[in-house]
């Protein structure tokens, strides 16, 4: 079941597309690179007959426009919080991925009594070194970070092309791959793709993003809200030991393994994630 934008919200002059399904509590799913609201079209099925799920695409992504700006994390921020507010979302519960969990957890951070809950899956945290994402990783970040990283990113689209399916355990379709491409299909609408790598905070660098990124893993660790943490086994941000570092480290927190699963664990588990979920929801009203 394929959950696609239908509305559109003026946001800092430009539109940006979401999905809006279901009534009840907000649920926000926030996509990170180089998906879109697309990458939950399984999962909110699940959860909509008991919540008001809404999907945005990013600036730049998806159905959203891609209007003429640079792309940095701090222009997303500006953008998803301005999303926010013209939703006026309150009591949210902020389902999070990849790119979208930096951009939701800097938003919590700093908007904690509009939060309700936090469902969290192979989020962004600082890698301390370039040796921390393994020697693969470091090769692969290295050279979309060098003077060949237009060429890859953009000539080449190798985020779509490579690093999507390689993120993805089994293998997919020709239809979800023309679904991924589609927002993509030029080069000249390829900067939010090539930017995002360039903005992963390692080693300190970029040092806002890096100062972000610390400012939000601290907070974590104090903040009492309600959290839910899919992993997978070996993922990729988040490994099983981290995942139970995680689960020790902080409050309120229910871990859930989803078995054999690298960065796009929607893709791989979508009904065990979205009836999780589901399963979850209403332990927040208990509490």
């Amino acid at each position: 079941m394929a959950t696609q934008p239908i509305n559109h919200v003026d946001v800092l002059g430009s539109k940006m597309a979401y999905a809006d399904t279901g009534d009840g509590p907000v649920v926000l799913f926030q996509h990170g690179n180089p998906t879109s609201s697309y990458l939950w079209r399984n999962i909110i099925p699940h959860v909509a007959p008991q919540a008001r799920c809404i999907a945005p695409d990013l600036i730049g992504f998806g159905q959203s426009d891609k209007p003429d700006i640079p792309y940095r994390f701090e222009d997303h921020a500006r953008y998803f919080e301005a999303f926010i507010d013209a939703l006026d979302l309150q009591d949210v519960v902020l389902v999070l991925h990849d790119w979208g969990s930096a951009l939701g957890l800097d938003w919590a951070r700093r908007h904690e009594d509009r939060v309700r809950a936090l469902v969290l899956m192979d989020f962004i945290t600082p890698i301390p070194t370039w040796l921390d994402i393994g020697s693969r990783g470091a090769e692969i970040f290295r050279a979309y970070r060098s003077d060949q990283g237009r060429q890859l990113l953009i000539d080449e689209n190798r985020f779509i092309e490579q690093n999507l399916p390689a993120g993805v355990v089994r293998k997919l379709t020709d239809e979800e791959m023309d679904a991924y491409r589609a927002p993509f299909s030029d080069p000249a609408t390829r900067e939010p793709v090539y930017r995002f790598p360039n903005e992963l905070p390692i080693a300190g660098a970029p040092a806002d993003v890096w100062a972000m990124a610390k400012a939000y893993t601290a907070w974590l660790i104090e903040t009492e809200l309600p959290k839910l943490l899919f992993y997978a086994d070996p993922g990729a941000f988040i490994s099983p030991a981290i995942a139970a570092r995680l689960q020790a480290q902080w409050k309120n927190c229910t871990s859930f393994s989803v078995g054999a699963g690298r960065h796009f664990l929607q893709e791989d588990h979508p009904d065990l994630i979205g009836s999780k979920i589901a399963d979850w929801l209403p332990t927040l009203d208990r509490a």
